[in-house]
């Protein structure tokens, strides 16, 4: 069930049965020279949906753009500033859990995300409890699953692709990409096949420096459909169960 597709009544008739919710997150950032700027929140919300629809929960919009200041330098790559991130995760729960949403649960497709909705998530419990005005605030917890963190997800990557997997761009999300959007694969020559790995990111500049293809450690060419219908299928039975289990706590 896709919230933007309910009308108010359709809502309301699910805080009924439930107050759990899905929110997708992702990003808007270069992958390479074969990957989709838009990797992360593709597969964060075709994910999401798979989730939804295994649990019958509602699934958001998708949060789309993330926190990615360390890819500008890379043509199309955008990012939020940590607070902005922040205040769009805290503005958006806020909103829903003032007509009775409790659980909230991100599934995630970026890494560079993760400090960051911790540190909102915090900032969310606070601002709630200072308003005193949303009920059940007491009760409103958040939770991240990051998809390609599943246990099922990171063993097929290691099967297939091994080291060769690499830390971004990877075939594993590229293969999703490719499961979800076929017209999305790339036939672009990689040299070297496998990129280079093991500097520290610090900012943009330093970042297409030293990675001047945007990759790090992985071959996206290895990436197919196939493959990404097995990571899909992975990713989505472990979080639904993830995501019960989420409800189910006091």
């Amino acid at each position: 069930m896709l919230l933007h597709h309910c009308t108010w009544p359709e809502v309301e008739a699910y805080l009924t049965r439930s107050r759990g919710i899905i929110i997708p997150i992702g990003s808007t950032e270069q992958h390479g020279p074969t990957g989709a700027i838009g990797t992360d929140a593709i597969c964060a919300e075709a994910i999401a949906r798979g989730v939804g629809e295994a649990t019958d929960a509602l699934v958001t919009p998708t949060i789309s753009v993330g926190m990615a200041l360390h890819h500008l330098a890379f043509a199309g790559s955008m990012s939020l500033r940590p607070e902005t991130l922040m205040a769009v995760v805290q503005d958006w729960v806020t909103s829903l859990a003032r007509h009775g949403f409790e659980r909230f649960f991100f599934i995630n497709g970026h890494g560079g995300n993760m400090a960051t909705l911790k540190a909102a998530f915090a900032q969310t419990y606070q601002a709630i409890a200072d308003l005193g005005t949303v009920p059940g605030g007491d009760r409103v917890r958040c939770r991240l699953a990051n998809w390609y963190m599943t246990r099922g997800a990171y063993q097929l990557a290691k099967e297939l692709y091994g080291d060769a997997e690499g830390s971004h761009a990877t075939p594993s999300e590229i293969a999703v990409t490719l499961f979800v959007h076929p017209p999305l694969k790339r036939e672009v020559p990689l040299e070297p096949a496998i990129a280079p790995s093991g500097r520290a990111i610090y900012g943009a500049a330093a970042f297409r420096q030293a990675y001047p293809d945007g990759r790090m450690g992985s071959n996206p060419s290895l990436a197919t459909a196939d493959h990404g219908q097995q990571f899909y299928g992975a990713a989505v039975r472990e979080l639904s169960e993830s995501y019960r289990a989420f409800l189910a706590e006091p």
